[in-house]
């Protein structure tokens, strides 16, 4: 089964979302910015990922960077940009 990550970075957090390819939450919870906490939780599903989409604001080099070195796929994406109803409920819920 195919899976996609997504990570939405905050100055001193996350919320970090795994979605099959229904578009179901398979994962979902809010991290500290702790690198290697962030790859702990990612590693269940490292094997299915087929890449992990980080928002690109001003902090989001430390991550991309640490997960890529890590192995893990990364994408970036201008959310401003994105007209896809799941990033719209996500910034109703900010």
């Amino acid at each position: 089964m195919k899976l996609y990550g997504a990570i939405d970075l905050h100055s001193t957090n996350n919320v970090t979302v795994v979605i099959n390819e229904q578009d179901q939450v398979v994962y979902e919870k809010r991290l500290p910015n702790d690198l290697s906490l962030i790859a702990q939780h990612l590693s269940t599903y490292r094997r299915s990922l087929e890449g992990i989409v980080v928002e690109s604001t001003y902090n989001w080099y430390w991550l991309v960077d640490g997960l890529m070195e890590k192995g893990y796929r990364l994408h970036l994406a201008n959310t401003a940009a994105i007209q896809h109803p799941a990033i719209q409920r996500a910034e109703v819920y900010r």
